[in-house]
């Protein structure tokens, strides 16, 4: 009998190890991207340079003249702004949570701040955007960093991109 319950928690414990275990979700919002915490952004973060520093999700209102705009602008005016800032793990995966005031259309950036002088440093920090293609060396344009979010979360995954010679930003080479 004895051995049989220790059989059967020695599986138990086999199937427990053979499965993936869950990523962490990080960030203050991190409970707005549990099942019905909705409506929220899940970036998984791709291409970091390393793993110095944090990482900041800033939410913006889906228009160009409010994208990147200084947040003290943008609260005092009463429109969307959000930031999450999230220290880096030193291994696995990294998904950031970011809820948003109710479902529709916003803009979303993600920079690595390798130094942590919450100042973004153009020759050492990384930036991202849900959008697809090199950033280079000019500002982005919004919709590069759009995400139209529903009732729950949405997953959208942002390939780091960091300063690379005249060419600009790009992502690292190894991605």
């Amino acid at each position: 009998m004895i051995t049989r319950m220790i059989r059967a928690a020695l599986a138990v414990a086999a199937m427990a190890a053979a499965m993936p275990a869950q990523a962490q979700i990080l960030g203050s919002d991190a409970a707005a991207c549990s099942l019905g915490g909705g409506p929220a952004i899940l970036a998984q973060i791709a291409g970091l340079k390393d793993r110095k520093g944090r990482i900041k999700l800033e939410l913006y209102p889906a228009n160009e003249t409010d994208f990147l705009a200084d947040d003290s602008v943008l609260i005092a005016a009463g429109k969307t702004f959000r930031r999450v800032w999230t220290t880096i793990p030193q291994s696995g995966s990294i998904q950031v949570c970011i809820r948003v005031p109710r479902p529709g259309r916003y803009a979303l950036l993600v920079t690595h701040d390798r130094d942590n002088k919450n100042k973004f440093n153009f020759f050492a920090d990384g930036a991202g955007f849900p959008g697809t293609g090199k950033i280079g060396m000019s500002r982005p344009k919004v919709e590069r960093a759009l995400v139209d979010v529903g009732e729950g979360t949405v997953t959208r995954t942002i390939r780091m991109q960091y300063l690379h010679g005249l060419g600009g930003f790009s992502p690292t080479k190894d991605d």
